[in-house]
């Protein structure tokens, strides 16, 4: 419960931990501990309050003790979790602050583009009455010219 305490305070120190948990697998350390236990060892990560000379006595005894060295595995890979959570979390808020830049470049460059089309539609309307203009021009150019002759 410190360790979870200690992530909770969100420390730097937490997170340059992670990586030595990525390959972590608690079914072999668990195996590991239980092997030590039946061959009538004492395994290095326990650090109950049994007295050594009584500590293979009962098979109760030995089950306590392989019961907190899987809950200490399980510790640590809750811890581990709660830490890659706090990483996902971190880079979800991280992506959400891109989103919504992104987003602000959109509607800037798509207000920008519906003034551009606007322009474009009125220079293309403005190009219509002058072609209009031009062809009526060239109409009376023509009148004139064979009145002229």
């Amino acid at each position: 419960s410190s360790k979870i305490r200690n992530l909770e305070g969100g420390s730097s120190d937490d997170v340059a931990v992670l990586e030595d948990h990525i390959d972590f697998s608690s079914a072999k350390k668990i195996s590991k501990i239980e092997e030590k236990i039946k061959k009538g060892g004492s395994p290095d990560c326990l650090d109950d309050d049994i007295n050594p000379s009584t500590r293979n006595e009962t098979a109760t005894e030995a089950q306590i003790q392989v019961l907190k060295a899987k809950l200490r595995v399980l510790q640590e890979e809750l811890d581990s979790v709660v830490r890659e959570c706090r990483k996902k979390d971190d880079e979800n808020q991280n992506l959400k602050s891109q989103l919504k830049a992104t987003e602000g470049d959109k509607s800037r460059l798509q207000r920008a583009l519906n003034v551009q089309l606007s322009h474009t539609e009125k220079y293309k309307m403005l190009s219509q009455e002058e072609n209009k203009t031009s062809e009526g021009l060239q109409q009376e150019l023509i009148a004139l010219k064979k009145v002229m002759q």
